[in-house]
């Protein structure tokens, strides 16, 4: 009997990621879009320097491993949710992407040092490109206000993998979400949760996110995080 048990605790595997359920979350819009899924409430675009791009082009190249060629973006722990230090406006903008999913982006909020620890925890998310993904309607430096923000309050964004529908032109709220908290994300790995690295481009002060958008226990998944590739400017009001 003992060698019956040992063998088949031998056999068990171990998880490599685990469900999460965001059924108990709201979802919202921050205003209507086309049938490509091009929002209507854009702002007035940023200019992306040729420069930026050959950058983004040159540290996120398509299809090379970002943990081996940056490790050092994976060493610090910092996430990529923005926190509120005084009352501003805050705006998304798109920079370009590099995938073969039809993604959208979309942010959540909650009480600066209060951050999310499971799906339950958000109550709404909010998309701000409702198609930044393959076939996107997007140019680099359209731009988005999310809105005005009090101190005291963080932002979170939120990957969703193929959430924009070609054929409906509707989006899907049960798409799988890849949060820059990683702690939100499906992997049990902690070295594999990372969604979001945040890119300090100096010659125009800008923070890069970019995002990868496939589940990194996927064999398919290429870890080369320009899936989509954003930053935010937060003005003070």
């Amino acid at each position: 009997m003992l060698s019956i048990i040992i063998m088949f605790t031998a056999c068990k595997k171990t998880a490599l990621t685990k469900p999460v359920n965001f059924t108990s979350t709201a979802y919202a819009n921050l205003g209507t879009f086309d049938l490509t899924g091009k929002p209507d409430y854009l702002a007035s675009p940023d200019t992306i320097s040729p420069y930026m791009l050959s950058f983004i082009s040159s540290t996120l190249p398509d299809g090379k491993d970002l943990t081996i060629s940056h490790p050092e973006f994976f060493n610090s722990s910092a996430i990529a949710d923005v926190t509120i230090a005084q009352p501003s406006d805050v705006y998304i903008t798109f920079v370009k992407e590099g995938c073969r999913y039809t993604n959208s982006l979309a942010f959540y909020t909650y009480p600066t040092g209060q951050s999310p620890t499971s799906a339950k925890d958000i109550k709404l998310i909010t998309y701000i490109f409702p198609n930044s993904g393959n076939y996107t309607p997007l140019d680099p430096g359209n731009k988005v206000k999310l809105g005005k923000f009090d101190i005291g309050t963080s932002i979170g964004f939120v990957l969703m993998q193929n959430a924009w529908d070609t054929t409906a032109k509707l989006l899907d709220n049960n798409a799988v979400h890849f949060c820059t908290n990683d702690a939100l994300n499906p992997e049990v790995d902690p070295n594999l949760k990372k969604h979001a690295v945040l890119i300090n481009y100096t010659p125009e002060k800008k923070l890069l996110i970019g995002f990868e958008d496939t589940n990194r226990t996927d064999p398919q998944c290429d870890h080369d995080f320009n899936d989509v590739v954003i930053y935010c400017t937060v003005t003070p009001r």
